[in-house]
């Protein structure tokens, strides 16, 4: 399984990587592998930028059906199976596939993880053939092995041991790593409708979750980032600011889109009756 995952994965990204930094060598770029490293994380991005589309508009949809969502909950209360078959019938009804959101992702993790192992590899590496024996053809093998240095900062090394050698600057490094995985969490919370009375606290775990998350999860992110390579986390950052941008601008095309209002028939009904009463009345 593991030479699968080399050969599918690890050695085609290890070849983009030492094939951009061949690139800035021969251009004479300074710190060639830190901006390898942030060239190949975009070009990932933008390979991925599809797949990611695609799990974001599903994630619209979903979010469109919340309040009538909360809606079919509100009528059958204490129904489970019946709100199941309601909320089947309305995905159905609306052409939702609750799982379209899901197989995105899963394409997504191997490429992703190993664009980390192959950067975790590379920054820390001290053997040339280790990572000569990954390429594919001779000419962009290394003839040297490459100067982990970015702007003075040793990208193999983690804040935690360069505290004591580049200061109290370092930590700028978790922070942005954190702040940014927080601003695009953000991003991914459907606001609230204010037209939509609140629920009683424990009602949507859900969103509480959610809302925990937030929070929770950057915080970790630079926790790890305290304690990871900092090259992982100037990739992390660069993989965070590009999901940013691809979210901001998702967002901006939806909006720009007016899509008809999803109504369902059996929430918004005028009563037959009075159809009839008012009928009556005007003969």
């Amino acid at each position: 399984m593991g030479n699968i995952f080399t050969i599918l994965f690890i050695q085609p990204i290890t070849n983009l990587l030492v094939g951009i930094y061949q690139l800035l060598i021969f251009l004479h770029i300074p710190y060639p592998l830190g901006f390898s490293v942030i060239l190949l994380t975009i070009v990932i991005r933008f390979a991925l930028f599809p797949l990611m589309g695609a799990q974001l508009r599903s994630a619209k949809k979903m979010q469109d059906m919340t309040p009538h969502l909360s809606a079919i909950k509100d009528k059958h209360k204490g129904d489970s199976q019946r709100i199941q078959a309601e909320t089947m019938l309305l995905y159905k009804k609306h052409g939702i596939n609750p799982a379209a959101g899901c197989l995105p992702v899963l394409v997504q993790l191997p490429v992703i993880w190993g664009l980390y192992s192959v950067l975790q590899h590379a920054v820390s590496q001290t053997s040339l053939h280790e990572i000569n024996k990954l390429i594919y053809v001779d000419s962009l093998k290394l003839a040297k092995l490459w100067d982990t240095h970015f702007f003075g900062m040793p990208l193999g090394q983690n804040p935690s041991q360069l505290l004591a050698t580049i200061g109290p600057g370092i930590l700028l490094l978790p922070i942005l790593t954190g702040a940014s995985q927080f601003v695009q969490s953000k991003m991914m919370i459907p606001k609230k409708d204010p037209t939509q009375k609140s629920k009683p606290s424990g009602s949507d775990f859900a969103s509480a979750f959610q809302t925990q998350s937030l929070y929770v999860f950057p915080l970790m992110i630079a926790f790890f980032s305290y304690q990871f390579p900092a090259g992982l986390s100037l990739y992390w950052i660069t993989f965070t600011v590009f999901g940013i941008i691809q979210q901001y601008l998702m967002q901006k095309e939806q909006s720009s889109v007016s899509s008809p209002a999803i109504i369902d028939a059996k929430i918004v009904k005028t009563p037959k009756k009075k159809r009839q009463h008012y009928g009556k009345k005007s003969r």
